[in-house]
């Protein structure tokens, strides 16, 4: 049970330069997965989210927005990162990420200090998604898009690695026969971190902590 979960020492990610992120990103995990691979097509189509890591007080923050709601979006009203597909000018996915973070949360591209990247993730709507990792000046006076975007917040980075913050349950999928797990944090403001951007989350922390 969750609750029951014995509390793990975290190292203090707080302590992490922007290089020493910037070098730890370079070892690569695999690639994650909402569903088991099997039940994907082969057309999986492009996409690319923007993770700002931002300092306050002395301590790593990541910046994350929940999406306006809407009936029939199976999407909407989830916490995520700003991103989303590859329009057909973006030249790479990087160009995805800084693009839709812009027009989500009133970044500019200038502003962000990309550090890399983690493995893409392939989201049960078809989607292999590549984080790109960034620092933002902070604070910043962000514009959100109020047509896509209802909230825009922070977490921080040593509470979102703390073992006993989240959970992974393992689900079956009603057309395979093995589980997959499922990545659930508590609630922090109010918020709810769950799914593939609680998984890219988690992937980036291993990453971090050199796992």
């Amino acid at each position: 049970m969750h609750g029951e979960k014995a509390i793990a020492e975290v190292p203090d990610l707080d302590q992490l330069s922007a290089d020493e992120i910037r070098a730890r990103l370079h070892a690569q995990g695999g690639k994650t997965y909402d569903v088991p691979p099997e039940m994907l097509s082969d057309s999986a189509r492009e996409a690319a989210v923007l993770v700002p890591f931002l300092r306050i007080e002395d301590a790593w923050h990541i910046l994350y927005i929940r999406r306006a709601h809407y009936e029939g979006d199976r999407h909407s009203g989830q916490v995520a990162f700003a991103g989303g597909k590859r329009d057909a000018g973006d030249d790479s996915l990087l160009a995805t990420a800084l693009r839709e973070t812009e027009e989500e949360v009133g970044i500019a591209a200038d502003d962000i200090k990309v550090l890399g990247h983690i493995n893409h993730h392939h989201t049960i709507s078809e989607f292999q998604v590549r984080p790109y990792v960034g620092v933002v000046p902070w604070p910043y006076e962000l514009t959100l898009d109020e047509i896509e975007v209802a909230r825009a917040f922070t977490m921080p980075l040593n509470w979102l690695a703390q073992e006993s913050n989240y959970r992974i349950e393992e689900r079956r999928h009603p057309e395979s026969r093995r589980s997959w797990p499922i990545v659930y944090y508590d609630l922090y403001d109010g918020e709810m971190l769950w799914g593939a951007t609680a998984r890219m989350t988690l992937s980036l922390i291993d990453l971090l902590r050199g796992e």
